[in-house]
């Protein structure tokens, strides 16, 4: 197994298969999930590989399938998931499932088809109905305006009228008096959107003159489009009007507005016979489209019932013919050959699945895997679960690692939360993170359904990143004893004020007092967990804590770049001894001496000085530049102390062209005996790799059989042939064995120890960033306390007695403003404390991970392995 702190020990692989057996042994190992394989058709096109034909009927059959999907979702049906495990179908199902997925969309459209049409009719009708039952009101309406136009034109002019007119302030006399008959209405009745009435008036008004009478009425009940579903709100119209071509130009009105034209007869009993023959129809219309509407539902419940297994068979067929086109096919053997990356420790496992594929296929040649050298890099492989995950994910973020490189995100479970919450240290902030996160964690089953928010995603994915964080911040809040900016005096404060010896006149004084520790603090009686809570009402608060936290930022800081050094040791030894002894000692030595002796000397000066002598305490600042510049010290801390720091500055310079020249040096002196060394080295790093003769079936007899692996990663077997696998060296930068001259070397290794002695300092610097982000969130908790709650409570005074009036209606409305003040702190709380500056504190954190940590030993440079797996593909296509 690989180890935690490195990824798996990996092999580059052939395999070689029957043409008949390749698929099902292509399904067990997608089941299996530890193989990715390299395509060595990359000169082919897509269209010209041998299973184009059946990815596009798999893509043909997922396409009929979300179809299905579509409609059994529009239908409200739910589909039945997680049934089981469903294995990958045998290429003859194929066919049985294209004719399946046919015949169901087929009918299903079909379906589709006739009830839009008998929905189209059956809106036709209903707007045929309303149509003949609203007009007759219409009619009666038209009448009398007609006979009292009529009467009111004979007499005027003695002449009949010229017709309807909507709109009466405007006539023509000259032409009503050329007209000596009665002239007989036409009209149009029909149905119009809602949106479109009053435009549709306002036309027919300008294109006819004014020759037109229009009378319309709402249809109460929605009605429903047959090709959307949705609700549509329509009007009853009729016009009445005079002469054809009016009735022409109404006519193409009514096509340009959309606007449905229906029969309609003049007379009363003829509208009431139609009107009672459409409602027939409509009762008919009703029946046939209940049970198409069965017919339909019976078809999708069904349907829905095998859809998700259907999904999952068709995705895995379609991954598997995929694959496939990623082999090379020898004719003349009918075998497929193809090249693949696994893990070593998976190598029998994936032996057992493929004799398991070949079984299932009734082939009865044996398929062979074959384990081959390489030089090239191979992908790097970390085995996660769901807690590890989201950490690895953070370390994938900035780069993925070499391979075999040491792998940061174990380290970062711990440490990645912990300077967040010395960011973040608030007990009570904390808190309310933990238990945001905890319920996610409880709940996961249940919200890893509900993950279509893509913000919610992310915080479900780092749930538990998030725990981690709020409980690092609740031990880090209690340590600086900070809870909602306000401290708990849980052990009872050491300071005592009695030691003092103020007068009473003094005390009823409103003044500030100052405590002298000397007199009213003891060594010997320490808080025992914490800041002591009586600094929460100090006024040099700030002096005492703003000291303490950036020392202790540095200490941190500098402890984790040490460790970071110390990390890198790893890779030297598995990938460039000889940088052992010319980088890691000399920066161990660098950072340690110089960095590390300041550390030293905070210490020091915490246990050293006390109050009675703190007033003879050295400047850390000024002690450490001035062993830079060699100056004489007055007042040391220790014996010798000059002395010490002499020798610090010495060797600290020594190391700069040490950790400059050795290296290029070194492998300058030992290029010409490179091929023995490659040659020693090999033979160490040497896995061999056994197969038995029953298995392969070869004539030459070298094969891999079901080994066992030593410690060193050699499988062997008895009575067997072995054949030699060689982990790839693995090269720094990226470089791949490419031998660099000598100063070429000189100028790379010129740039590491130009940015590693650089960086140890900015690094430090870097590290403040602990202290700042601490002191503005505990300042920014403080202010949004001091403005908002205590204004609050100010209102909500004691009643003291005797009790009047005003005391009860102040103390009424101070416990009303209580409630709404409460709530609005703490929305601005979770917005602002909780989401901003915790997503401050996070990116803060992440940078220190990312490069003042890792750059120490981290190279980041790799790629990831994805192996052919049927659950990550579902999970991708989910």
């Amino acid at each position: 197994m690989g180890s935690l702190f490195q990824s798996e020990l990996m092999c580059q692989a052939q395999l070689f298969l029957q043409s008949e057996a390749a698929y099902n042994c292509l399904a067990e190992l997608g089941e299996l999930g530890l193989v990715q394989f390299r395509d060595l058709n990359e000169n082919v096109s897509a269209f010209q590989r041998k299973y184009v034909n059946d990815v596009r009927k798999c893509d043909e059959m997922e396409r009929k399938l979300r179809y299905v999907e579509k409609e059994v979702k529009a239908a409200e049906i739910e589909i039945v998931e997680g049934q089981g495990h469903i294995p990958a179908p045998l290429p003859k199902e194929l066919i049985d499932l294209e004719a399946t997925f046919e015949k169901i969309e087929t009918e299903l459209k079909e379906v589709n088809q006739n009830r839009e049409v008998l929905q189209r009719n059956y809106l036709e009708l209903t707007e045929h109905n309303h149509v003949l039952c609203n007009t007759d009101g219409f009619f009666d309406e038209a009448d009398e305006i007609y006979h009292v136009e009529q009467d009111l034109s004979g007499s005027e002019s003695g002449a009949s009228g010229t017709g309807y007119k909507r709109f009466s302030g405007e006539s023509d006399v000259e032409a009503a008096n050329n007209i000596q008959n009665p002239v007989t209405l036409g009209f149009m009745a029909g149905a119009i959107h809602r949106e479109r009435i009053h435009a549709f008036e306002q036309m027919l008004w300008r294109i006819c003159r004014g020759n037109v009478f229009v009378r319309y009425s709402e249809i109460k009940m929605p009605l429903s489009d047959p090709h959307t579903g949705d609700e549509v709100h329509k009007y009853v119209f009729i016009v009445f009007y005079q002469g054809e071509q009016i009735g022409i130009r109404i006519r193409k009105v009514c096509e340009g507005f959309r606007a449905t034209l229906y029969t309609c007869p003049p007379k009363k009993a003829d509208r009431a016979a139609m009107a009672e023959g459409v409602t027939t129809r409509l009762t008919d219309l009703t029946l046939v489209l209940n049970e198409m509407q069965a017919h339909r539902q019976r078809i999708l419940t069904n349907a829905a019932t095998n859809l998700w297994a259907w999904f999952v068979k068709v995705r895995k067929m379609k991954a598997i013919f995929h694959t496939l086109n990623l082999f090379d096919i020898d004719v003349t053997r009918g075998a497929m050959i193809g090249e693949c990356w696994c893990p070593v420790s998976d190598l029998d496992n994936i032996r057992i699945a493929l004799s398991r594929g070949t079984e299932r296929s009734g082939s009865t040649m044996p398929s062979i895997i074959d384990v081959v050298r390489t030089t090239s890099q191979l992908p790097t492989f970390n085995r996660t679960n769901k807690f590890t995950a989201g950490f690895q994910n953070i370390v994938d973020a900035y780069g993925v690692a070499n391979y075999r490189e040491v792998n940061p995100a174990p380290f970062t479970i711990i440490t990645f939360p912990f300077l967040f919450g010395v960011m973040f240290g608030d007990a009570g902030h904390g808190l309310l993170m933990a238990l945001f996160a905890l319920v996610l964690v409880l709940k996961e089953r249940k919200f890893a359904r509900m993950q279509d928010n893509e913000i919610f995603s992310i915080f479900f994915g780092g749930r538990y990143i998030i725990l981690l964080m709020g409980l690092f911040s609740v031990y880090t809040g209690l340590l600086y004893n900070d809870t909602f900016s306000k401290s708990m005096n849980i052990f009872g404060s050491r300071w005592n004020v009695a030691g003092m010896n103020y007068s009473q006149s003094l005390l009823n004084e409103d003044i500030t007092l100052q405590l002298n520790p000397e007199h009213s603090y003891s060594s010997n009686n320490i808080y025992p967990f914490g800041m002591d809570p009586i600094w929460q009402l100090a006024t040099n608060k700030l002096n005492f804590l703003n000291p303490f936290k950036m020392r202790l930022s540095i200490i941190l800081g500098i402890s984790h770049m040490f460790f970071g050094v110390w990390l890198s040791l790893i890779n030297h030894v598995y990938h460039d001894r000889v940088a052992i002894f010319a980088e890691f000692i000399p920066q161990i030595m660098f950072l340690g001496l110089l960095f590390g002796y300041l550390v030293l000397l905070i210490i020091l000066k915490w246990f050293l000085f006390d109050a009675s002598n703190t007033k003879a305490a050295p400047n850390l600042i000024v002690t450490f530049i001035g062993m830079f510049l060699l100056q004489k010290i007055d007042d040391p801390i220790y014996s010798g102390q000059e002395t010490v720091q002499v020798v610090i500055l010495v060797v600290s310079l020594i190391c700069i062209p040490w950790m400059l020249f050795m290296k290029p040096v070194v492998k300058s002196f030992m290029r010409p005996s490179v091929a023995a060394i490659q040659m020693r080295k090999q033979e160490e790093d040497t896995v061999a790799i056994v197969m038995s003769e029953e298995e392969t079936g070869v004539e030459d007899g070298q094969s891999l059989d079901n080994g066992s692996m030593d410690r060193e990663g050699t499988v062997s077997s008895d009575n067997s042939v072995a054949e030699t696998f060689t982990p790839p060296p693995s090269h720094e930068g990226g470089r791949h064995g490419k031998e660099d001259s000598l100063g070429e070397e000189l100028v790379l290794q010129a740039i590491h120890t130009i940015e590693f002695c650089l960086g140890c300092i900015s690094n430090t610097a870097s590290y403040l960033r602990l202290w700042a982000l601490s002191l503005a969130h505990s300042e920014l908790s403080e202010v949004l306390w001091t403005m908002v709650m205590r204004n609050a409570t100010s209102l909500a005074t004691a009643v003291y007695a005797p009790v009047t009036a005003m005391d009860v209606v102040w103390a009424f409305v101070g416990g009303l403003a209580m409630f709404f003040v409460f709530a609005g702190w703490a929305v601005l709380t979770i917005g602002i404390l909780l989401l901003m500056e915790g997503l401050s504190a996070f990116l803060h954190a992440l940078r220190l991970h990312w490069v003042e940590f890792q750059n120490k030993f981290y190279t980041g440079e790799g790629y990831l392995f994805h192996p052919f797996s049927f659950t990550t593909i579902l999970e991708q296509e989910e």
